[in-house]
């Protein structure tokens, strides 16, 4: 399991359009947005896609900014030892 969390700064005047391409990115979900531009999203990855191709498509969308990463958790099932 990988999920991220992401600030998203778009143009207002596209606004529309990245929330409507933010929605279409599979594992991607919109969690605040100040409409102003300012947007937070988590990404987590999937059979399908991973997390950073879901940021480069971020990025990618038309009236994106930025697209920051500002916190990664990564946990695959590592076998914890017994305690003594």
């Amino acid at each position: 399991m990988n999920i991220s969390s992401v600030i998203v700064r778009a143009r207002p005047d596209k606004l529309a359009g990245v929330r409507h391409g933010i929605a279409n990115i599979p594992g991607v979900e919109i969690h605040a947005d100040s409409g102003d531009g300012r947007i937070v999203v988590t990404v987590e990855d999937g059979e399908s896609h991973s997390v950073p191709e879901s940021i480069v498509k971020l990025h990618n969308l038309d009236g994106v900014i930025a697209a920051s990463l500002v916190y990664q958790y990564c946990d695959d099932g590592l076998a914890q030892e017994p305690n003594p």
